[in-house]
């Protein structure tokens, strides 16, 4: 039966974001693009799917075909672009859990990093039922959204808007400027295609059983 697709552009901007696809314990790193993870959490939060529930599974089977791009958007001061930096935070935290199961009472030392002076478009290709199923939840979300951690809150609207044309998508992202001067990163089909692979499809966000299955990427430096 053929779906009608459709595209949704997401508008990710903050002063602090973090996207996190292989850090555990007391190393918490960041990518330096959205991952499809943090952006599957976001619709999740957005429709209020409780993590580990039947409707949150649901979900995710139907999000894992959604195409997923990423575009980093320079933001600019003084009529220069803001270069990007990884900040380096840490936070101590107490009732950890010890390898043998039981809780440390002493504080942990942790060590996050974050970027700044980030800005990113996400244009997600997919089944046109499920994409404004997303849309409807983003403008009006059950939960709080944010940008890869609870301290990174957005600064504008998350929602950029629902097309059926994919330049008329791309238009709200990046105006009237051509895909080509940015820096994208993008699904592929086959492995050929790509020239990374991320753990970040999510299978599940349950808390006793957060498992994530691999997506194949390839990255795109813009020219202007």
């Amino acid at each position: 039966m053929y779906s009608k697709v459709s595209f949704l552009a997401l508008r990710l901007e903050g002063p602090l974001q973090s996207w996190g696809f292989d850090s555990q314990y007391n190393r918490r790193t960041t990518g330096l693009m959205p991952t499809k993870s943090a952006i599957a959490g976001m619709c999740c939060a957005a429709l209020g799917l409780h993590r580990g529930s039947d409707e949150e599974r649901n979900f995710l089977v139907a999000f894992s075909t959604t195409k997923m791009t990423a575009i980093a958007i320079p933001r600019s001061a003084a009529k220069k672009d803001l270069p990007v930096r990884r900040l380096q935070d840490y936070h101590t935290v107490q009732n950890t859990r010890r390898a043998s199961g039981a809780i440390n009472s002493d504080c942990v030392l942790t060590h996050r990093q974050y970027l700044s002076d980030a800005s990113f478009g996400i244009l997600l290709e997919g089944v046109s039922s499920l994409l404004a199923h997303i849309a409807d939840a983003l403008q009006d979300p059950v939960w709080g959204l944010w940008l890869g951690r609870k301290t990174c809150i957005p600064t504008s609207p998350v929602l950029a808007g629902i097309k059926n044309e994919k330049n008329d998508a791309l238009r709200l992202l990046i105006g009237e400027k051509p895909l080509t001067h940015f820096t994208r990163q993008e699904d592929v089909q086959g492995f050929s295609e790509g020239k990374d692979s991320l753990p970040d499809i999510p299978v599940s966000f349950a808390s006793s059983q957060r498992s994530f299955s691999p997506r194949r990427i390839r990255i795109i430096t813009g020219k202007q």
